[in-house]
């Protein structure tokens, strides 16, 4: 296979794609993500048809985000047990069903209670879904050099799915109404059940679990302990929490921005801006050897707050938007902290080990949100706001990166990155 090293330059997005099974096994992941945006958009389309009210259409949003910390933290041991194949198909057909739910209490106008439990269920259960790709896209690509690049590939490939899921979304809402809309949601799922059936590998578990409830329990505390005492792991994922500051501010204080003087025609673009600047981002790290972004990882986070505190000056709107395109542009440092993070965690601890990391995240962007929502608040300048929020996401990146292990990371990277030696395991996966 194509590598790196052999070649002295990054592999191309085109060498990724032709790598055995991985298209349709991304398409089926693209169809996945939509289902779950167009499943938000039109519930929060019949809730707000029903009630009228935008905190209720806001409370729909909120449900959707609040399974996702507890779906990804307690499905961990699930991934771990069972073959990841058999996890993403199993979890896709359920929430094909809870779909099907929605669908039902939709047509017969059953309590918003109701509609609110089905969400809840189908965001939790989406979990298992996001721990079982990833752990699947480890063993595609035996070529980490290459698997670094379709981490980067998925990274813009999920910044351009949310936007089609939520136009698909609002779109097939305005157009043919909310039955239909879930009725392409009921599509997305089950086609992708049936790609991950027949491409997929179907490939054991290893490793030891523990029984029943409580051996359950025993292995998140394992994974906890595990995580927050590895040397690396750990401050890849404390970075990411404390960036995400920095991070979430922009979009959560987009619409304030542009409401303020009149523009809020604008507040879209503003929303819009950091993810065109992240997806820019994104293509021109994966030009890089893993080394090199590895190493940029810290200069690119802290630099990442910095044109943000330039928006207390309350530069003229098309000057905020260049500023958060380029914030979103230095974001591309999440890319080689994702896929690191992946290669450096043992094999058999990767489906819990990544829920944990995936809520840790998920926790961090919702106390962003709101920390970002009160600043905004309590100063009553939303300009203001997002410049203290770079501030602080600026100092604790700097307290991070005074106690920085470089050297562990280079060697963790070094060894994540290291050619693959075969192996009758590696032999029977490629079968």
């Amino acid at each position: 296979m194509w590598s790196e090293g052999q070649s002295g330059t990054a592999p191309t997005y085109a060498a990724v794609l032709r790598a055995p099974h991985y298209l349709p096994i991304f398409i089926a992941n693209a169809l996945s993500l939509w289902g779950d945006y167009i499943a938000r958009v039109t519930v929060a389309a019949v809730v707000y048809e029903r009630t009228k009210s935008p905190l209720a259409t806001a409370a729909t949003l909120a449900v959707s985000l609040v399974p996702t910390f507890f779906g990804r933290s307690l499905v961990g041991p699930i991934v771990d047990r069972f073959p990841y194949k058999w996890v993403l198909i199993w979890s896709h057909l359920l929430r094909a069903l809870c779909v099907l739910g929605l669908i039902g209490f939709t047509v017969t106008h059953s309590p918003i209670w109701t509609l609110f439990i089905v969400l809840f269920a189908l965001e939790a259960i989406g979990g298992a879904s996001t721990a079982s790709n990833m752990v699947l896209l480890t063993d595609l690509f035996e070529d980490r050099h290459l698997y670094a690049r379709a981490v980067g590939l998925g990274a813009m490939s999920e910044q351009f799915n949310q936007a089609i899921g939520l136009a698909i979304g609002g779109g097939l809402v305005a157009l043919v109404g909310s039955g239909v809309g879930l009725v392409f949601d009921l599509a997305t799922f089950l086609v992708a059940a049936v790609v991950i059936f027949v491409v997929a590998p179907l490939v054991p578990v290893s490793g030891e679990r523990g029984r029943g409830l409580r051996g359950f329990a025993r292995d998140l505390q394992t994974a906890a302990r595990d995580l927050a005492g590895h040397p690396v792991l750990a401050r890849l994922v404390a970075l990411s929490a404390v960036a995400g500051l920095a991070i979430s501010a922009p979009e959560a204080l987009a619409i304030p921005i542009a409401n303020e003087n009149g523009w809020g025609g604008f507040g879209g673009v503003l929303m819009a801006a950091p993810i065109v600047g992240a997806f820019i981002g994104i293509v021109l790290i994966g030009r890089l050897h893993v080394q090199l972004q590895n190493r940029l990882i810290v200069p690119l986070a802290l630099a990442m707050p910095v044109p943000l505190l330039a928006v207390a000056l309350h530069p003229p709107i098309w000057l905020v938007v260049v500023l958060f395109v380029v914030s979103g542009l230095l974001q591309a440092f999440m890319v080689p902290l994702q896929a690191t993070f992946t290669l450096v965690t043992q094999p058999e601890l990767r489906g819990r080990i990544f829920s944990l990391a995936g809520s840790v995240s998920v926790a961090a962007a919702g106390v962003s949100f709101l920390v970002a929502g009160w600043f905004g608040r309590q100063t009553g300048n939303p300009y203001l706001a997002v410049a203290i929020c770079a501030a602080i996401a600026l100092a604790l990146v700097g307290l991070l990166a005074l106690t920085w292990p470089h050297h562990r990371v280079s060697r963790a990277v070094d060894r994540a990155y290291a050619p693959a030696t075969p192996s009758p395991t590696s032999s029977s996966r490629a079968a």
